[in-house]
């Protein structure tokens, strides 16, 4: 399998990711995967070695602004917003794709929490471009959260330190009136997803929603799995994942 370090240019900002790939096996599809809040790429080097194994091109990438330890430049953690955050995973789909390694290659989806929702959303704008999609507890009730815990913009505090990082302001500001289940649902091709049934941050009413959204979605429920899978939980995902991927 080889791994190799690639950088997206998205205007001023640096996109810093890994490419894996087996050098040998016939290329099925490539796959971008997008972590969740405060994670970097390699939060998914078991998932891109199990794509890599089984004939995928897979690339991991750290969003802008999105971790402090992001590798990523041009955006402090104070600045990034799922607005920043779906720029990138744009840019990065535009780059990929352009690559002669995936050239004529469908192109595959995956996100994980916070970076599932921004998935999300970039399979409404991009639709039938991507053949499908995976999502591990996709965070769709990131605006609905903070509107419940910021009552009015008056309660917003120029800085919110969240789970250890610091977000800015306009976070918060700019997902105040976003209704999700309004910028989701165009997208018809097959998704799948992941969900423990542990999971206290994103709650079964709000996967159930998506799952009626989404045309042709499936659910996988994983037992005693919370959000953030174990060793042996994503071992069972994936597994989901590459059959649902192969047909």
């Amino acid at each position: 399998m080889k791994k190799e370090e690639h950088v997206v240019t998205n205007g001023t900002r640096s996109i810093y990711g890994n490419l894996f790939y087996s050098q040998d096996a016939e290329k099925k599809g490539v796959v971008i995967l997008s972590h969740g809040y405060n994670g970097i790429g390699d939060d998914f080097d078991f998932e891109c070695r199990i794509f890599a194994k089984n004939g995928y091109i897979a690339f991991a990438y750290d969003f802008c602004g999105g971790s402090v330890r992001s590798r990523s430049k041009g955006l402090k953690t104070t600045e990034m917003k799922i607005s920043t955050e779906k720029e990138d995973l744009l840019a990065v789909v535009e780059d990929i794709s352009s690559l002669e390694l995936a050239k004529d290659l469908p192109i595959y989806l995956f996100g994980g929490s916070q970076g599932g929702f921004v998935t999300s959303l970039v399979l409404d704008e991009l639709q039938n471009r991507i053949k499908a999609a995976a999502l591990y507890y996709p965070a769709l009730n990131i605006p609905e959260d903070w509107r419940r815990n910021y009552k009015s913009l008056d309660d917003i505090p120029e800085i919110t330190n969240l789970m250890d990082m610091e977000l800015g302001r306009e976070f918060f500001e700019e997902i105040r009136d976003f209704y999700t289940f309004e910028h989701i649902g165009k997208f018809k091709n097959p998704i799948m997803i992941i969900y423990g049934d542990q999971d206290n941050l994103v709650p079964r009413s709000v996967i159930d929603e998506a799952l009626e959204t989404f045309e042709k979605s499936e659910l996988v429920i994983l037992k005693g799995e919370g959000h953030g899978f174990t060793p042996k939980g994503c071992e069972e995902a994936m597994n989901h994942i590459i059959e649902f991927f192969e047909k």
